[in-house]
């Protein structure tokens, strides 16, 4: 890890909002997450190395939020600031973001389970601003950024607080999905579970893949369909998905996917499992009864292209 020092910017509770904790595996992965930070003119209580954070959030009495950045994997240490984090975010105590890369994302998501963190992967300036938002939001911290009326950069910050607000409806909307009052898996019939072929499935991702060559894939991102074509054909298959290769069948960004994964885990689609022989890493599949849609769907479909 480059070189850098740690530092309590903040410690003083008293006469304001909590502080935020930033947690970063290089000096690199510091700045990166500094920077959003002082563009949302919130506190910081400290800036420290991922092996440094753990003691420090046991001890702190308060914070806002945890951002955790780390473009590499620190290993054991990582490992326990993630699942203190997950604990703690899974009881309320704050809001937590953890932004990571794509060679990363198996080893943090094993240690990530609770939904309201937020996690994000090769994530652009925009995409950490709205992480941040959604954040806190869950928890009902927005009001809580600091006196940005005060800062020269104040118009600045109002207008991209308010484009971060237009993003993060948009993307809630996206993650709760069209309609979840109604089932995502219709019931099946009893009966027999017809077969289906791993080359029809795999001719079918084929098809999918090839529109990319004349079209844009963004006017045919559908991360929830090719996610559950990409589990079936590893269920026929008899192979394991970790989290990284579903983001990829995704076809779209890996935060997107991530958060469209939570919610098809969410609504009971899918299901994470632990590898039993690697506890930094989780399998998903299809749960039983989304693996009986998929293939009576298909056996409906018959001989035709189901796109």
């Amino acid at each position: 890890m480059d070189a850098y020092s740690s530092s309590s910017d903040d410690l003083n509770y008293s006469g304001g909002s909590a502080p935020v904790l930033i947690a970063a595996s290089s000096g690199r992965a510091m700045r990166e997450a500094a920077s959003i930070m002082d563009a949302s003119g919130l506190r910081v209580g400290a800036r420290l190395p991922v092996e440094e954070a753990l003691a420090r959030i046991r001890s702190q009495p308060t914070t806002a939020a945890v951002w955790l950045e780390l473009d590499r994997d620190c290993g054991e240490p990582m490992d326990a600031l993630l699942k203190q984090v997950d604990h703690d975010v899974s009881r309320g105590f704050y809001a937590a973001i953890v932004s990571t890369s794509s060679e990363v994302l198996d080893a943090v998501s094993a240690k990530i389970g609770d939904s309201a963190v937020e996690l994000i992967v090769d994530a652009n300036e925009v995409e950490r601003t709205t992480a941040l938002s959604l954040a806190l939001a869950q928890r009902g911290r927005t009001s809580r950024y600091g006196d940005i009326g005060s800062d020269r950069n104040a118009e600045r910050l109002r207008q991209l607080s308010e484009e971060v607000s237009r993003i993060a409806s948009t993307l809630a909307r996206l993650s709760v999905g069209p309609d979840t009052t109604r089932p995502l898996v219709q019931p099946m019939p009893a009966g027999d579970m017809p077969a289906v072929s791993i080359e029809t499935v795999r001719q079918v991702i084929r098809a999918r893949r090839l529109r990319s060559r004349f079209f844009s894939e963004e006017l045919f991102a559908d991360p929830a369909w090719d996610m559950l074509l990409d589990l079936l054909q590893a269920e026929i298959a008899q192979l394991r998905v970790p989290v990284s290769s579903l983001c990829i069948a995704a076809s779209v960004p890996a935060t997107t996917a991530l958060r469209w994964l939570k919610t098809l885990v969410d609504q009971g689609l899918f299901v994470r499992r632990p590898d039993p022989h690697d506890g930094r890493r989780v399998y998903v599949e299809l749960a039983p009864d989304a693996s009986h849609a998929m293939k009576r769907y298909f056996a409906e479909v018959g001989p035709v292209a189901a796109i």
